[in-house]
């Protein structure tokens, strides 16, 4: 998700959601306006011409993403493909690990060094949009004639804040599933027949055990623990919180149950307990455990290690119905002093070309939004991203409502931590956190007048 290989990769991820998310949140309140309502409607993208071409006075664009690992490679060759069709349009792409990202850029937003252009995870669209980093991206759509149809319904909604459009998605990652095919033929399960239920799994992992391993490290972290938590959360029919985020659910039965089950694994010895920050991950590297959630942005970090016969598929239906988290990369448009139409009929160019030349991305190991990318021949024969795109009707998003990340690392991320570590029974936890969150929720429609 534009983190660095193995390590490093998970840990700016990591950095984004627990401070970027958080900290980088707070600063938006200096000098940025109360709200999309302010926004010049100039700045929506308007103004004739169309979305497609771009026929006026060579132009050069900052644009500024979080792609600071392996990723960044694939983003910066699109950038230089790009500018090789398009003589009049520079491209200078600034690289940031994403919690810099998220602090840095509204303060450059509102002293007019920002960038023109930029990418950001669809959870953080709400509270950029509402602090005016951002622009409505409604007449950029309209002009390059986007429409859902043209992307997956899940990933075009989850760009929508206060009935505008702040982010032209470009992919989707997802949670999933790797294992290890020998330690599951060593265990005497077949290596070609990953477990796909409860059932399943738990069997898989008694055999395992059997031969002295223990198969599923659960952590007590974000990473990977709590993204596995709100995936089952999500298998069981539960919500995080309810339809216009003003309440928390997630300590719903269907919280409780998902959090319980992650707790059995360590009690039941299919985990050690007190598993250290990014133990689970390097201990699937090193065959050390046969199973591990984790998202799909994984894919190239574990296919280059040595030794290790992976297998990648969807996530095992643990809970009552399929379903995974899942993120997005989204194009936004930043807020300028003084709007050059220019730049953005440029800006609109850019976005639409890099979103239906995204089958080159989806290399990095993401799922295009784009839907003419994935139905294309190429992009079904990318293994494993098209299998793994099949499950696209069954990914759940964070809603993107302002300071929503504020709301995750003292709630459900603290909840999810003390029950697997064992501190607290599943339902004390997300109870407790749940009181909090609505404290939190309520404090943000005040902060942001939501």
């Amino acid at each position: 998700m534009g983190e660095g290989r193995t390590g490093l990769r998970r840990l700016t991820r990591q950095q984004f959601l627990a401070l970027g998310a958080g900290a980088g949140a707070g600063l938006f309140v200096a000098g940025c306006g109360g709200g999309p309502q302010n926004n010049p409607a100039v700045q929506g993208g308007g103004g004739g011409g169309g979305g497609k071409t771009y026929e006026g006075p060579k132009v050069e664009l900052a644009f500024w993403n979080g792609f600071t690992g392996g990723d960044g490679e694939f983003m910066a060759q699109l950038v230089e493909d790009f500018m090789a069709e398009h003589d009049n349009i520079a491209v200078k792409m600034n690289t940031i690990e994403w919690a810099d990202f998220y602090s840095r850029t509204p303060s450059a937003v509102q002293s007019g060094e920002g960038p023109d252009l930029a990418v950001m995870h669809s959870d953080q669209l709400g509270t950029n949009a509402a602090r005016n980093v951002i622009i409505p991206l409604d007449d950029v759509a309209n002009a390059l004639g986007l429409r859902e149809s043209d992307f997956a319904p899940v990933v075009w909604n989850a760009g929508i804040y206060n009935n505008q459009r702040f982010g032209i998605p470009l992919d989707m990652h997802p949670m999933i599933f790797y294992y290890n095919k020998g330690l599951m033929e060593q265990a005497g399960l077949d290596p070609n027949k990953p477990p796909e239920t409860r059932e399943d799994f738990t069997a898989a992992l008694g055999e395992l055990k059997g031969q002295g391993t223990q198969g599923f490290w659960v952590s007590p972290f974000l990473f990977t623990g709590g993204l596995s938590w709100e995936s089952l959360l999500f298998q069981n029919g539960g919500s995080l919180y309810n339809e216009d985020a003003t309440k928390a659910t997630f300590n719903s039965e269907a919280g409780v149950e998902a959090l319980t089950f992650l707790v059995d694994m360590v009690k039941e010895g299919y985990s050690p307990k007190d598993v250290a920050q990014d133990a689970e991950f390097t201990a699937f590297q090193n065959g050390q455990n046969a199973f591990h959630f984790n998202g799909i942005w994984q894919l190239n970090a574990l296919g280059e290690v040595q030794d290790l016969d992976l297998g990648v598929t969807k996530l095992p239906r643990i809970g009552r119905q399929d379903a995974a988290w899942s993120g997005s990369h989204n194009f936004v448009i930043m807020r300028q002093q003084t709007p050059d139409e220019n730049k953005l009929q440029a800006s609109r160019v850019f976005i639409n070309w890099i979103s239906q030349n995204s089958l080159e991305w989806a290399k990095a190991g993401q799922i295009p939004a784009r839907a003419s990318v994935r139905d294309s021949q190429e992009f079904q024969n990318l293994q494993p991203q098209a299998m793994l795109a099949e499950q696209i009707p069954n990914l759940n998003f964070v809603p993107p409502v302002p300071g929503i990340g504020d709301v995750q690392p003292t709630t459900f991320e603290q909840a999810v931590n003390e029950a697997v570590l064992l501190r607290r029974s599943p339902k004390e936890a997300l109870d407790a956190a749940a009181e909090r969150a609505d404290q939190l929720l309520e404090e943000n429609r005040q902060k942001y007048q939501a």
